[in-house]
């Protein structure tokens, strides 16, 4: 598409919700404008799309979002827009709209729908966007580092309370195949404040293993701090947690869950220590006071990307990041990668960059990981609570 012919773009967000995902729909939203482009904000995803969920945004709809966790356009699945023809609906919405284009942000199952419409002949752009950090093709996803930064927070604020009380505790973090949020926990470790064990999907697990390894660091220090992955599985594939699956999501996964309780029970019944059980489940996804400035800026970077690339007729392909060194220090750039590359496909922590005992990572990980939790935003408060922000809706003609 010419750039004279660009008149409207839609932005959704959909998938599991992340930090930084406001700061691109921002991005998003202001580039639009300052190019006399009308942006739509599609609510609810894929799901709104087919459903006519939508609102025209302008930059006072986006004015106080940057800072926010999660997504204030909303996200939701949507068995409808799985089938032909729910996405031949969609593309038909986009035409009634007037759309040129679409900017999607999210993770696989976002980018495996945004592939299908753009061959219903809707432009589409990608941002990738989940704290599973699991999309490939891209250095990290935007969202991770601060979910990262709430990682580290928690096993710091555990750690102080178990010595205290010389017990255990078995942590679960969020991760179904990939690892990279349970090892970030690990970046505290450098400074003496991280767990003392961390098992991960990428390795296989052994009960007879993790017993020895947590009797053994109980026994030295008086208390231990395990982190593990939701995913962890046996060498058979099952999932350590599979007796406590209680339900499936929307395509078809198993909700996993109970890992950290079923594990602190064998670790108590094994050492005769106090042990805790915690699940930080939902809480790694948002939080704007943990905010990595890194995820805020670079968020920012891929929205204004996105709209450049769709205004210069780019569709079906990802906003990617590329990372480099400028002045001897970390920096960060925007490459382009094709959906079908991404689609379907799950990145997983390197084995290399895992301990030679499958019970915690090496150097290599702190120095990629690192660098993304740097930074703190200004965060705007009122009477020491953050300013809360809520979408402006005007209705989209």
């Amino acid at each position: 598409m010419a750039e004279s012919a660009v008149k409207r773009i839609g932005v959704l967000t959909s998938g599991g919700d992340a930090p930084g995902m406001n700061a691109a729909v921002r991005s998003v939203v202001r580039s639009a404008l300052d190019r006399g482009i009308e942006c739509i904000g599609i609510r609810r995803g894929w799901s709104g799309l087919v459903n006519g969920d939508f609102y025209r945004m302008d930059s006072g709809s986006v004015s106080r979002i940057i800072n926010r966790g999660g997504t204030i356009l909303y996200t939701a699945r949507s068995e409808e827009f799985r089938t032909a023809e729910g996405q031949a609906k969609a593309a038909g919405v986009c035409k009634l709209l007037g759309l040129d284009g679409i900017v999607a942000i999210g993770g696989d199952g976002t980018f495996r729908g945004a592939q299908e419409l753009s061959k219903c002949g809707v432009s589409v752009v990608g941002i990738p966007g989940t704290i599973d950090n699991d999309i490939v093709c891209t250095d990290y996803s935007i969202g991770f580092d601060t979910a990262a930064n709430t990682a580290v927070e928690c096993i710091d604020k555990l750690r102080d309370t178990m010595q205290s009380h010389e017990r255990c505790a078995v942590v679960e973090v969020m991760g179904r195949h990939a690892g990279w949020l349970a090892a970030s926990a690990a970046l505290a470790s450098e400074y003496g404040a991280g767990p003392d064990l961390i098992y991960l999907p990428e390795v296989d697990f052994s009960m007879p293993k993790f017993i020895e390894d947590v009797k053994r660091v109980y026994a030295e220090k008086g208390y231990c701090i395990v982190a593990v992955s939701e995913g962890i599985h046996y060498e058979d594939g099952g999932f350590v947690s599979e007796a406590k699956v209680a339900a499936t999501d929307g395509f078809g996964h198993a909700q996993l869950g109970g890992l950290a309780a079923m594990l602190a029970q064998v670790v108590k019944e094994e050492t005769g220590a106090k042990v805790r059980g915690i699940e930080l489940n939902l809480l790694q996804r948002c939080g704007a006071h943990l905010a990595s400035e890194t995820d805020i800026e670079e968020s920012y970077m891929a929205g204004k990307a996105a709209v450049e690339n769709a205004i210069n007729g780019i569709n079906g392909r990802m906003i990617g990041f590329e990372r480099g060194v400028r002045d001897g220090k970390y920096a960060c750039k925007t490459k382009l990668i094709p959906l079908m590359e991404v689609a379907n496909t799950e990145k997983k922590l390197p084995r290399s960059w895992i301990n030679e005992e499958g019970n915690g990572v090496n150097h290599q990980f702190v120095e990629y990981a690192l660098p993304l939790i740097q930074g703190e935003p200004d965060l705007p408060k009122v009477d020491s609570l953050p300013r809360f922000a809520h979408l402006k809706k005007i209705l989209a003609k």
